[in-house]
């Protein structure tokens, strides 16, 4: 038994017709989340990421009420789906590397990596070191992407900035899009974007309203395809796992939770409503 605990009534007009939508017809749902910041807390070390078992245990609780659960994230699928500790689940779909992955039901499935990826790993460890990179700046390679992070330096947003030129530079040279994120700096293939990911998904799913929650700069582009979905005629909420990092996203959400808890609370509360029928 799980105890009842009322849904939150998002503050705008939007987000309540986009969360009546999702109840109304929950076969035809859509909830996507981000992972890291959004099911999983934000720690130092990107590989020791998990999400949060509250939030694992009720994504696999909606896979089995909800016409599509998934999460859209910049990580590799497999991995994510792992991360996520729902890699046995049926039916849940991860798209990694913005859309360039998906994983279903044990199978992956990628397109090729882009040809400037191969010259931009080569030349990345060059170029921090040659810009005096700061003590704790490293570099995570997502296969379809490059991630040169901050967050453990002494002064991460200052050291991020004062690397942004450099960056941009290589990633232009290379036809590659930088994309910033929580201390991080991301360059990976032009228009692989959270907001393409969940268009697609929506029109394959024929998903009658969306749900996406992030909590970065990089989950923008998923807030604003809520936003054209529903002026397409899809209701939709947007979900912004707060944190005091990245307070310019809670002014593009419907509804703002508190972190990874609030997230795995909201989820949760949307499988019982799910499940009440």
């Amino acid at each position: 038994m799980h105890a009842a605990h009322a849904l939150p009534v998002p503050p705008t007009l939007p987000g309540q017709a986009g969360l009546r939508a999702l109840l109304a017809r929950p076969d035809r749902a859509l909830i996507g989340v981000d992972f890291d910041g959004t099911l999983a807390p934000i720690i130092d070390d990107p590989a020791a990421a998990r999400a949060d078992p509250a939030a694992t245990a009720a994504l696999g609780r909606l896979a089995g009420l909800a016409g599509t659960v998934a999460i859209i994230t910049g990580r590799p699928a497999a991995e994510a789906a792992e991360f996520a500790g729902l890699a046995a689940v049926p039916g849940v779909i991860v798209l990694g590397h913005y859309g360039s992955e998906r994983w279903q039901d044990g199978r992956l499935a990628s397109t090729p990596p882009p040809p400037g990826l191969a010259m931009a790993r080569a030349e990345l460890p060059g170029l921090l070191a040659a810009a005096g990179a700061a003590d704790g700046t490293f570099l995570e390679d997502k296969g379809f992407a490059l991630a040169v992070h901050t967050r453990r330096t002494a002064s991460p947003q200052q050291e991020l900035d004062r690397l942004r030129p450099q960056l941009t530079e290589l990633a232009e040279r290379a036809g590659l899009a930088p994309e910033p994120g929580r201390f991080v700096l991301e360059l990976r293939p032009p228009g692989s974007d959270k907001g393409h990911a969940l268009r697609d998904l929506v029109a394959e799913r024929s998903a009658a309203a969306v749900l996406f929650c992030g909590d970065d700069r990089g989950d923008e582009p998923a807030f604003r395809a809520v936003s054209e979905l529903r002026a397409e005629g899809i209701p939709g909420l947007a979900v912004c796992s707060g944190s005091a990092e990245v307070p310019e996203l809670t002014a593009q959400a419907d509804l703002v939770v508190d972190g990874p808890r609030g997230v795995a609370q909201l989820l949760a509360d949307l499988a019982d409503a799910f499940e009440a029928g």
